[in-house]
């Protein structure tokens, strides 16, 4: 059964057993690193995404109190560290969490009414991905550490 559901400490024996290449490791980070990273704040929440009992993916809902660097909509969700566990790729997994993260979004920030996520210009499958999986590109850049990267808006106020 196919599932998205916020990180349960029951899930870290997976988490450490992940497998992500380093071609790709560029563009994200690693899921010990996502779980990592929301021990010391509150605004950052890792999801899993399982299917047949086995962890397939990871990512992050992200929702800043200082201020969303990616839009001026400050009830946007960030969506950070996205992966696909090498196993796992190539069987569609990755569109499916795209094709999820709207219901995810508003169960559990219903508050908010965008999900905004960044890209790597020269992440080209990520980006083709996210245009099949209907967010958009508005135009909006940001200059990241490692060079442009594109925004991508995805509307939680739309119908389902």
């Amino acid at each position: 059964m196919f599932i998205i559901r916020p990180y349960e400490k029951s899930d870290y024996p997976s988490i450490m057993s992940y497998d992500l290449p380093q071609e790709q490791a560029i563009y994200t980070s690693m899921p010990v690193d996502v779980i990592e990273a929301s021990q010391n704040n509150l605004g950052y929440k890792p999801y899993v995404v399982y299917d047949q009992g086995h962890l397939i993916g990871c990512f992050a809902l992200f929702t800043p109190y200082t201020g969303n660097p990616y839009t001026p909509n400050d009830q946007a969700i960030i969506f950070k560290s996205f992966s696909i566990d090498s196993r796992h790729q190539k069987k569609g997994y990755a569109l499916r969490v795209f094709q999820g993260l709207a219901d995810i979004a508003r169960e559990h920030y219903p508050e908010r009414n965008e999900v905004v996520l960044t890209v790597h210009h020269t992440n080209t499958p990520a980006i083709q991905l996210y245009k099949k999986a209907g967010l958009i590109d508005q135009g909006w850049r940001f200059a990241g550490e490692y060079g442009e990267e594109l925004i991508f808006h995805l509307d939680l106020t739309a119908s389902t």
